[in-house]
């Protein structure tokens, strides 16, 4: 990437000149465009088509090969001219460690299909073929998207999620004038991003079917709000959606369901819950009321989510405290089988949902722990 822009230095490359000359898709030429502007090794100007040109440091930078941390790239292996790529498990690089995701946290891989998840989400992406993840909150599917594709953008779905929303609409600027301002799907097309709708089942059919054209044969939509403009996808975009059974409102419609050819469905990982030193106990108890939804007999367990709030909350509140969170968090009906299932695997006698007591008496509110509150009466100052 520094190379080709140091060779051109008067020219300003958008994605899709540098991924047409570089033979990458444009998510990962997108990424290592920005690693160059973020170094200060290239410069960027424009905003809805970004172009980066050359700088005094561009021909320094292209001499040093960098190696990047696993997960801050797209690990993509076709060019733009070759056959598409046959893939064997025994070839592939297996992305096994953690990797961090934008926000800085970490992430571990598991297992699909034989391959780390973040590589089959990679290769799943370079065949375009559409992935929709479900299962119940506080899994990690979101968190799986972030980590295998960090050029993501994302739409957090809802009931009142509007076209707008996705494609765009007019906005008042500074001035009191009304332009248009693009949403993430027509980004993300432009750009050849990869796009999550997250809590997909949650929006109106009706708005998700803006959406369809992008994703078939046709690879564009229609922006009737915007002079019907035509949007076309750049190589690169594709959709990840996620789902969540059981949440009210959610419906997974045949339309929908139909527009993703693989389904994955996203469970806690209690192993990593226990690697990652949360309480062997409340993992005993999250395993054991996973099993009981499982069979049916309860609609909530905690996931890991849950988990490592618990995990926080102990460190700074202590057990007793975050055991009684854990309790409180269930929903009103499960309440007293995660109570049981707590006092059972931790021994205490009851436990009931963090709630606050009596009121404390004012000097005894300000004084620090341990103290008794007389033992400076008197001293002189």
């Amino acid at each position: 990437m520094a190379q080709l822009l140091a060779d051109r230095p008067a020219d300003k490359l958008t994605i899709g000149d540098m991924a047409r000359q570089l033979g990458h898709s444009h998510g990962a030429v997108r990424n290592a465009a920005l690693t160059l502007v973020r170094r200060g090794e290239a410069d960027q100007s424009g905003t809805g088509q970004p172009q980066f040109r050359a700088n005094a440091k561009t021909a320094a930078a292209a001499q040093r090969a960098v190696i990047s941390p696993p997960g801050t790239h797209s690990p993509r292996a076709q060019t733009a001219t070759a056959a598409r790529t046959t893939y064997t498990a025994a070839a592939a690089p297996r992305q096994t460690g953690p990797i961090r995701r934008a926000g800085g946290q970490l992430y571990h891989p598991r297992e699909l299909a034989d391959l780390p998840d973040v590589e089959a989400l990679n290769r799943l992406r370079d065949a375009d073929v559409p992935v929709l993840l479900y299962g119940p909150p506080g899994t990690g599917k979101t968190s799986l998207v972030e980590a295998a594709f960090p050029d993501l953008l994302t739409v957090a779905g809802d009931g009142d999620t509007t076209v707008g929303d996705l494609i765009g609409e007019y906005t008042q600027d500074d001035a009191g004038a009304y332009v248009f301002q693009y949403g993430p799907l027509v980004t993300a097309m432009t750009e050849g991003r990869a796009l999550l709708i997250d809590d997909a089942t949650l929006i109106s059919p009706k708005v998700l079917a803006a959406l369809y054209p992008a994703m078939d044969g046709r690879r564009q939509i229609q922006v009737k709000a915007h002079k019907g403009e035509t949007i076309k996808a750049e190589p690169g975009f594709y959709v990840v959606a996620g789902h969540n059974p059981g949440v009210h409102g959610a419906v997974l419609t045949e339309a929908l369901a139909s527009r993703f050819s693989v389904q994955i469905q996203i469970g806690t990982d209690y192993d990593l819950a226990l690697a990652l030193r949360i309480d062997a106990r409340v993992v005993r108890v999250a395993r054991h009321l996973a099993h009981q939804v499982e069979l049916g007999e309860l609609g909530w367990a905690p996931q890991l989510r849950e988990l490592l709030s618990y995990q926080k909350t102990e460190a700074v509140l202590g057990t007793k405290a975050a055991l009684a969170n854990l309790v409180g968090i269930a929903p009103e009906e499960d309440r007293d089988a995660v109570a049981d299932a707590v006092v059972k695997a931790v021994g205490v006698k009851k436990i009931a949902p963090l709630t606050l007591g009596k009121q404390l008496p004012a000097s005894a509110a300000r004084q620090p722990p341990g103290s008794t509150g007389s033992a400076h009466r008197g001293r002189p100052r």
